[in-house]
């Protein structure tokens, strides 16, 4: 295969099928989408065979256990991706609306109206439900998208493909408007990313080095999606239980997962007393510790963290904890060392949390909740790209608005500049 011919022959059908996807109306995008939700449904064992041929190949390779994890799909996976694309077919259309109409003093009404993007590349790892959820906020907000998902996924993929392409021709829309890669050859990477004639923006989602090679050789804007470093800080003012319930459900919950806690900070003045409770319920899980010096006074047999344990994003049941001096010193450690994706503070204190909020600079920022929240269905999106830590154009969960833009329109009525 020429896959510098094979990209190019992708992007020039995506283009030409964005222009159809741009302009069709709600109903039947939506009419797709619950198409491709029936051809799931229908297709389940032949989805579910395929990705057992990937997780025996994973196995064999050696994947790791976060990876593992993330490939596997089960009965209850596929329900999910049904409901995902039941959920975002119900959604509002965000394409086509007007917003901020203004009378100008030269009685011209201007304003902006929403509208999608184009072609969006997404490249992804793992995760063979990206492949829907990509595909259908790409298609309800009106963009043709080109999917390149892992190699580790390609069976997958390829099954769920299928279903996306029979949920396009029920609707009357070109099979073109979605097209997952059909080769795992590299080389394809570095084509999608460097077709700015083709493509207009890109959304990578894996790990750190893909999302940085990503950002250094594209030559297409890209919505960066980097690893999830994200913290819970126990102030002095924490409740006992909501601290021990957030801690736990944000790094037991799902280990393999960007919003799942990797770092506990824990105030000076509470270490004492939760620390050993919180500590109990994660090795009883599995959960191997890394702690400050201070942490391994309190907590007898804790390794020692490192500042790379600090800073990286573990995927696994390793937890790395410190102990502070307060809500300061853990605001400082996560500028220091957080990715930007997500921070929670247990707090009673008003203060306390309002101050956090406002000062701790990642994408989503929460009081008395577990990390684990940080997720597009879970803030009402349907589903998600990603989440970005990105600060312009999308921050944080990326769904319909966010894969759309805004242009200035004006209104008049024979009006002309004097």
């Amino acid at each position: 295969m020429d896959i510098k011919q094979y990209m190019n022959q992708l992007g020039r059908q995506a283009r030409q099928a964005s222009r159809v996807v741009a302009a069709a109306d709600s109903g039947v995008k939506n009419r797709a989408l619950l198409a491709m939700a029936a051809s799931v449904d229908l297709h389940r064992d032949a989805i579910l065979a395929a990705n057992a041929k990937d997780l025996a190949a994973g196995e064999a390779n050696g994947l790791d256990a976060a990876l593992m994890d993330r490939l596997a799909l089960d009965a209850k996976g596929i329900d999910g991706i049904i409901e995902a694309l039941g959920q975002v077919a119900a959604l509002a259309d965000p394409v086509g609306a007007i917003s901020d109409m203004n009378y100008r003093p030269s009685g011209i009404q201007v304003g902006k109206m929403r509208v999608p993007l184009g072609v969006i590349g997404i490249i992804y790892e793992s995760r063979p439900n990206v492949t829907l959820e990509a595909a259908s906020l790409c298609l309800k907000s009106g963009n043709a998208a080109i999917l390149r998902g892992g190699s580790e996924a390609i069976h997958s993929n390829q099954a769920l493909a299928v279903c996306i392409r029979e949920g396009l021709k029920a609707a009357g829309l070109p099979e073109t408007a979605v097209q997952v890669l059909e080769t795992t050859d590299r080389a394809a990477v570095g084509e999608l990313i460097t077709m700015p004639e083709f493509v207009d923006v890109v959304v990578p989602r894996g790990g750190k080095g893909l999302i940085e090679r990503i950002a250094r050789d594209a030559t297409v804007t890209v919505i960066k999606h980097l690893d999830g470093i994200c913290h819970v800080y126990i102030d002095d003012a924490a409740d006992a239980d909501k601290a021990f319930a957030i801690a736990l459900n944000a790094k037991t919950h799902r280990y393999g997962t960007c919003n799942t806690m990797e770092t506990l900070l824990i105030a000076e003045s509470r270490a004492e007393e939760l620390l050993p409770r919180i500590a109990d319920a994660m090795i009883e899980k599995g959960v191997e510790l890394r702690g400050c010096p201070r942490t391994r006074q309190i907590l007898v047999g804790v390794t020692d963290a490192t500042d790379d344990d600090w800073a990286t994003e573990y995927l696994a049941p390793i937890l790395s904890i410190r102990v502070v001096a307060g809500l300061e010193q853990a605001m400082d450690h996560i500028a220091q060392y957080s990715s930007g994706h997500t921070e929670s503070i247990v707090t009673e204190s008003y203060t306390s949390g309002r101050r956090f909020l406002r000062e701790v600079d990642s994408s989503s920022v929460m009081i008395n909740a577990s990390t684990r929240f940080a997720d597009g269905f879970e803030y009402g999106l349907g589903a998600e790209i990603g989440i970005s830590t990105d600060k312009i154009h999308a921050r944080g969960p990326v769904g319909l608005e966010g894969l759309t833009s805004q242009k200035y329109i004006v209104l008049g009525d024979g009006h002309i500049r004097v």
